[in-house]
């Protein structure tokens, strides 16, 4: 909402700064490196997909891969599993 009033709009999400007077442009790179800090190089603040939880037809695959593993490593030690 704020950025919103910022470009006189009602929301905004981002806004793209296309130029800058000289007298402000050190305190925006200030801001710029206190921005990256808090957020693009914060790994806490990354987001972790999925949860490491595959969905079925992910599971299904990798056990019908982990079985087949199985199997060659039991024919090459003479074994048989079935």
């Amino acid at each position: 909402a704020r950025l919103g009033a910022l470009v006189h709009q009602k929301t905004a999400t981002c806004v793209a700064v296309t130029a800058v007077r000289q007298e402000d442009s050190a305190e925006l790179g200030k801001l710029a490196e206190a921005f990256k800090g808090q957020f693009n190089e914060n790994v806490e603040i990354r987001r972790r997909w999925g949860g490491g939880i595959m969905g079925q037809k992910s599971q299904h695959v990798t056990q019908r891969k982990e079985k087949a593993i199985q199997i060659e490593q039991a024919k090459k030690l003479g074994l048989s599993i079935a």
